[in-house]
């Protein structure tokens, strides 16, 4: 590719990446300020010094934390392309020196942080259209009755089109966004220009002269300037739809640019007119232009919620490859694009905990109180796994990783203390969420380790029983027989009851083991390997990464480069079907064990999960006392 047409792909990448990466952060405008001055709680007096103090402390959170942390740093601890909690959780355990009790630290961390992201992910489609929609009530109060459920009405249509695919809305995204960005821009310049005092705010004793007036009150105020980050995690988990450089560069080249002269913009209104506080985005616009930002501050809304929604999507996704939660439903709304998927059980959740929350709390400023303290978790998760990175992979030495990651972490522990004094205010529902997520994905991981060992204790070795089996009295039918087990050295129940009430085996016997490598995707060159135990019995590995969707049939025709030939219309597929039985006294307390059971009740089946044609599969079920 020549160096014209690389530039034009990164061009298109970083106008592609501004819907779907910058829709969260380039949505705070609406309501970032706005909760900084006119917090119920706690607000910060709008006087000169206090509004500089806070228009600084917004200018170096944003190149500290996004510009430095995020866009310099994060983006580098990629997983072979991809990014996101999940994505370098899993980078971080693919090194080989970690001790056990660090293995097990990392993986509680990061079930954790994701646990968090869905917290953020039902919090970010409410609060988002709110603002947007709370536009109306200033063009003219008649409005103000209708807020809720015109936003209502918008939120159920934007997951009721999830199962259409986001394709085609999906082009729309980054124009719109670039619209959305350069009217921020705009109309944050024509205030500046009346007040060209309010860019003193750039340089930092502003903001250290703020923090040290009244260290109290601006502590409390950090947690609502938090506001003016809670995009950033985006800039990570989404990199691998777009890559770095176009994310560093739509956000230098536009989205920074943007964000800093709207909210410069916004304290140069405050500072003419303190009144403006009720709401000082709508009120920089001309009179005639408010129904139409309304309109336009609706649709970076719902693009922005459409981010979140999918990456909601895509970290349910990873947890499942990667083991942590049960199997579900995913369907592939694109016949081009691998990350556009569509799952039914996570939408339909997403949609009730988003209305809830929405008649619960009922404006942006209620919302504000419950947003910020989930994000700031995952950030703090995010440092502490880059600095094993930075340490481990990067070849950085202590003197220079811990000054930087140690500045870094202390800033996250700073906004999510300030976050903290939320809980009460509405707080409290992202940490229940959060926490309730993390119930099910450890009890999940906990209850298939117990099912494992309990399996064991019951299970033939693999050798033994294939030097055993070949007898004259063995009864050979044709075609071949693939059975699906997680354990490779062990013989398959399902080939154990097959035996015992068919009395028959296969010309030829597969014993699969499906396995998801600690990488976004393996290539199908290196997806399979086939080892013949006799003539009779072959075993085969399947090697899919995280990203990608465990199709085996696909995946099986690979064998017969490797001496292993299957006919697809004469090949059956057997599948364990364990029912779980929860009993009192086991190694986790029951409730947790009764948890376990109905996940593995209700989890998708395997035949569904990796492809299998439904008329070729037999289920041969057992129980299990745990």
């Amino acid at each position: 590719m020549s160096h014209e047409a690389d530039k034009d792909t990164t061009a298109v990448l970083a106008l592609a990446a501004l819907g779907v990466v910058y829709g969260d952060i380039g949505t705070s405008p609406l309501y970032a300020l706005k909760e900084v001055f006119g917090n119920a709680h706690h607000p910060v007096p709008i006087t000169a010094a206090n509004v500089l103090g806070i228009l600084s402390l917004v200018f170096w959170s944003l190149i500290v934390v996004v510009s430095f942390k995020y866009v310099a740093l994060i983006l580098r601890a990629d997983n072979k392309g991809e990014g996101g909690i999940m994505a370098l959780m899993a980078r971080v355990l693919a090194e080989e020196g970690i001790s056990g009790r660090m293995r097990q630290g990392v993986i509680l961390l990061g079930l954790f942080g994701a646990a968090l992201f869905y917290g953020d992910g039902l919090i970010t489609p409410a609060i988002s259209v709110l603002s947007a929609v709370e536009g109306l009530e200033v063009a003219t109060p008649m409005f103000a009755h209708y807020v809720v459920p015109i936003t209502l009405g918008i939120l159920v249509g934007l997951f009721w089109i999830q199962s259409h695919g986001t394709g085609k809305v999906g082009v729309a995204f980054g124009p719109i966004t670039c619209v959305w960005f350069v009217a921020l821009g705009i109309m944050g310049l024509m205030q500046i220009v009346q007040h060209p005092g309010i860019l003193a705010a750039l340089l930092p004793q502003h903001a250290l002269a703020f923090l040290a007036a009244d260290p109290g009150l601006g502590f409390l105020a950090m947690g609502s300037v938090f506001l003016a980050l809670t995009g950033a995690e985006a800039l990570y988990a989404d990199m691998g739809h777009f890559g770095r450089r176009p994310i560093r560069l739509a956000w230098f080249g536009l989205v920074l640019p943007a964000l800093l002269l709207n909210y410069f913009g916004q304290g140069a209104l405050l500072l003419a007119d303190p009144a403006t506080i009720r709401n000082p985005f709508y009120l920089m616009a001309p009179d005639w232009f408010l129904l139409p930002l309304v309109g336009l501050a609706t649709a970076a809304t719902v693009i922005a919620s459409q981010a979140v929604i999918t990456g909601v999507y895509s970290i349910t996704q990873q947890a499942i490859q990667l083991g942590y939660a049960p199997r579900m439903e995913l369907r592939h709304t694109s016949g081009s694009q691998m990350g556009q998927i569509y799952m039914p059980g996570v939408n339909w959740m997403m949609l009730l905990g988003v209305i809830a929350l929405v008649l619960a709390f009922k404006s942006s400023t209620n919302l504000a109180a419950a947003y910020g303290i989930a994000v700031t978790g995952t950030m703090i998760i995010t440092t502490l796994f880059a600095y094993l990175v930075a340490r481990r992979q990067w070849g950085w030495r202590r003197r220079l990783a811990i000054p930087v990651f140690g500045a870094l972490l202390a800033l996250d522990l700073t906004f999510l203390a300030a976050n903290s004094t939320k809980i009460l205010d509405g707080g409290w529902f992202p940490l229940v969420f959060g926490g309730a997520v993390y119930l099910v994905l450890t009890t999940w991981k906990a209850g298939r380790k117990l099912l494992q060992e309990r399996l064991d204790t019951q299970a033939i070795l693999l050798r033994e029983f294939i030097v055993g089996i070949e007898t004259p009295d063995t009864i050979t039918v044709p075609g071949t027989a693939v059975f699906m087990t997680p354990y490779p050295d062990h013989v398959p129940h399902a080939l154990l009851h097959n035996l015992k009430h068919n009395k028959v085996l296969h010309e030829q016997v597969a014993l699969v083991t499906v396995t998801v490598e600690s990488v976004p995707r393996v290539v199908e060159a290196q997806r399979v390997v086939v080892e013949r135990l006799n003539h009779r019995f072959y075993r085969v590995g399947i090697h899919f990464g995280f990203m990608d969707v465990p199709d085996v049939p696909a995946a099986l025709e690979w064998c017969a480069e490797q001496g292993l030939s299957l006919e697809p219309m004469t090949t059956s597929y057997f599948l364990g079907r364990e029912t779980v039985m929860p009993r009192v006294g086991a190694a986790m307390p029951y409730w947790r064990e009764a948890l376990f059971a109905t996940l593995y009740r209700n989890a998708r089946t395997a035949a569904d999960f990796f492809g299998l044609p439904p008329n070729q599969v037999v289920e041969l079920g057992t129980r299990v006392v745990l």
